[in-house]
């Protein structure tokens, strides 16, 4: 699976590695549920870390599309509720 962060790039990661994900974003969509927006920055952040340390960058030249895009980490509530589906961010939670 291709998987974009926004203003960073694409990274490719097995579609395996999406169960550990699910978590963070089961944890985001909570807090944004509640309006936590301490704790809504802190999971994004880990999100993305979490992304970032499962995946392998793909080179700059490859030009396929990506399977889900993750907002950046300065992203707002608002900007991540506009990216969210039934599912959240990363298919299979909630």
């Amino acid at each position: 699976m291709i998987v974009r962060i926004m203003g960073e790039g694409q990274l490719t990661l097995a579609d395996s590695r999406l169960t550990e994900l699910n978590q963070l974003d089961d944890e985001l969509l909570a807090e944004m549920d509640n309006g936590d927006g301490p704790g809504f920055r802190a999971t994004l952040q880990a999100l993305l870390a979490k992304v970032r340390e499962l995946g392998e960058p793909v080179p700059d030249d490859f030009l396929e599309p990506s399977d889900l895009i993750l907002p950046s980490s300065d992203a707002t509530l608002e900007q991540v509720q506009e990216l969210l589906s039934d599912d959240g961010l990363i298919p299979g939670g909630a």
